[in-house]
This record gives C-alpha cells, structure tokens and sequence, in this order.
C-alpha cells in the first residue's frame, strides 16, 4: 500500500503500470475504524489517503512499484502534497513484510543521496510502517479519474530520476539501507 497524496492521481499511476491487476483507494495508518472521507480530511483520524496494489511479483516487481511511488511525488513536503495539505496527504509505505521494509528503507537512503546530487536538500520525510487496517473509501473514489479523466490530479514528482538500478543490486546482494551486507 502507499500513500502520496490525493489518491485519485496515485490510484491511476498505479493501474496504469503492467502487472498491477487492481487498485484501490482507501484510508490506513490512522486509529478510526472505517472512517469517512469527511472524517479523514478533517485530520483527527490520523488516516492518510492510501492507494492498495495488488500486483504480479513476476511481471512487475516491488523495488519498481517504490521506484514509481518515489519519483511520482514529491517524498520531502511533510505533511502536503503540492497544494493538498494535512495529514492525509503525507507520504507513507505500508510494508507486508521484513523484505519490503527492508527494500523500502533502501529506496529511502537512495533517493535522499539522488536528491541532494540533484541541489535539493530537504530530507525525505516519507513513513515506512507496517501495513495495518486498510478502509476502502467510499464508491465515488474508486478509480475516480477514469470516471473522470479531467478530475483533479495534484500528483506531481521532484523531477529526479529513480535510482532503480541500484535499487536492484542492493537487493540482489542482500545490502541494507547504508550498502551494509545483511547476510
């Protein structure tokens, strides 16, 4: 699952990808059961407005998934997205296991290192927390911009490319965040 703003652009980043069989648009990393949308934006719930994936590991693979999470967005605004802003539009990875959060981490260290190669200093502020309680959000939401595909999208990335390959030898040779062998 991932967060990155609004989820109806980061919903359609997601289906539109080879091996993604189904998206959902839905509220986690918060402590209200079944929240409403109202509820959400009101920033008491702590949810954050979260794309669910299910995906094909053999057609399109997790370290490509946080490569299109990461460069898709903007991974150091905090509590924002562009003109979107409150908690539930943070930036979160909602991990299923110890390898995606371990891949997750990485992707993190790479991506803050191409940044600052890039001039751009602030730090990625993007949670990397276990997947909890996913809410679907309500009908209207589901796939919202193929209903309507002038909707609004604030989806917008930093302009740096991914460091996918990297990405791909750090997981390949069992390194950790820092370059550090795990095994």
């Amino acid at each position: 699952m991932f967060a990155m703003g609004c989820f109806w652009g980061a919903e359609r980043l997601f289906w539109s990808q080879p091996g993604v069989w189904v998206t959902a648009v839905g509220y986690a990393g918060g402590t209200t059961p079944h929240p409403l949308y109202e509820e959400v934006c009101s920033g008491r719930t702590g949810h954050a407005e979260t794309v669910l994936v299910v995906f094909d590991p053999v057609e399109v693979s997790y370290m490509r998934l946080l490569a299109l999470f990461f460069s898709a967005h903007d991974p150091t605004q905090g509590m924002r997205q562009g003109n979107d802003v409150g908690s539930q539009y943070r930036s979160v990875v909602f991990t299923v296991d110890e390898r995606q959060r371990r891949l997750a981490e990485t992707a993190v260290a790479l991506y803050e290192r191409a940044l600052r190669d890039h001039g751009r200093l602030r730090p990625i502020t993007t949670e990397i927390r276990p997947a909890d309680a996913f809410y679907y959000a309500e009908p209207e939401h589901q796939q919202y911009l193929a209903a309507n595909p002038q909707g609004y999208c604030g989806l917008a990335g930093t302009g740096v490319p991914f460091p996918l390959v990297e990405l791909e030898a750090r997981a390949g040779d069992g390194a950790d965040a820092t370059g550090q062998s795990s095994g």
